[in-house]
């Protein structure tokens, strides 16, 4: 049963990239940057609550007070594909995700992401990569953006750990606006490389605004990673 719910919602997945990237790829230039915003996020909007309804798949959100309002770097734990329909339809619309620019190639969903202006970059460009992320980071804060960064640069398995990338923390070390940190423990229902999306609630922590004065790029790296982790690490680790 639960293969066959999984089956039926990717199925409806597809399809609303067709219907919604679709044209949105066509129409996108011609208008306002936040109306096709507000696209993206009905998008994934639409998602979630297909997943509630087809897959029994929902979430709780805590700490809904401290997720901004205005230009803010979120930096967030990546375990699945969830979050990052989540985060488009919990944040504010106008949006900036740092991302590998091999996305952008896809037909329809790399199309239409391309027009809400992402941060695109070869993650195998080092520096390089880095000096984008701040650079074009810094004018999309200055645009009233909030700035997405999956600071592990991939998804990564539940109980498993890799190496913070400093990107982000060097972005708020050079703009000076505020960092929000999201932990989730969306991986234990949608995991990597497995079509099944399991019945249960996923669990969202967004933090407090972390503070970053007086903090070198590692220190800020350090204190972003050890909230990140520890509120995982108390977050359940089976589905419920």
């Amino acid at each position: 049963m639960i293969l066959a719910r999984s089956l039926l919602y990717f199925t409806l997945m597809a399809l609303s990239i067709a219907l919604i990237a679709g044209p949105l790829s066509i129409i996108g230039w011609f208008i306002p940057f936040r109306w096709r915003c507000l696209v993206c996020n009905f998008w994934g909007m639409v998602n979630i609550k297909m997943l509630s309804l087809i897959c029994g798949l929902n979430y709780e959100l805590h700490g809904k007070e401290n997720l901004p309002t205005g230009a803010a770097i979120v930096l967030s734990k990546h375990q699945s594909a969830w979050e990052t329909m989540a985060l488009r339809c919990l944040l504010i619309p106008e949006q900036a995700w740092v991302l590998k620019r091999e996305l952008m190639w896809i037909p329809l969903f790399g199309w239409a992401a391309a027009l809400v202006e992402p941060i695109a970059i070869n993650r195998k460009s080092g520096r390089k990569a880095v000096n984008q992320i701040i650079d074009i980071g810094i004018k999309r804060l200055k645009q009233g953006r909030v700035v997405v960064i999956f600071p592990e640069g991939t998804r990564v398995a539940p109980g498993a750990h890799k190496q913070y990338g400093i990107g982000g923390a060097l972005l708020a070390k050079k703009s000076g606006y505020p960092v929000i940190p999201i932990a989730h423990n969306a991986g234990i229902f949608w995991r990597r490389r497995d079509l099944r999306k399991y019945p249960g609630t996923i669990q969202m922590v967004v933090g407090q605004p972390i503070e970053t004065d007086g903090l070198s790029a590692i220190e800020i790296n350090k204190k972003i990673e050890k909230w990140i982790e520890s509120t995982v690490d108390k977050l359940p680790r089976a589905c419920s």
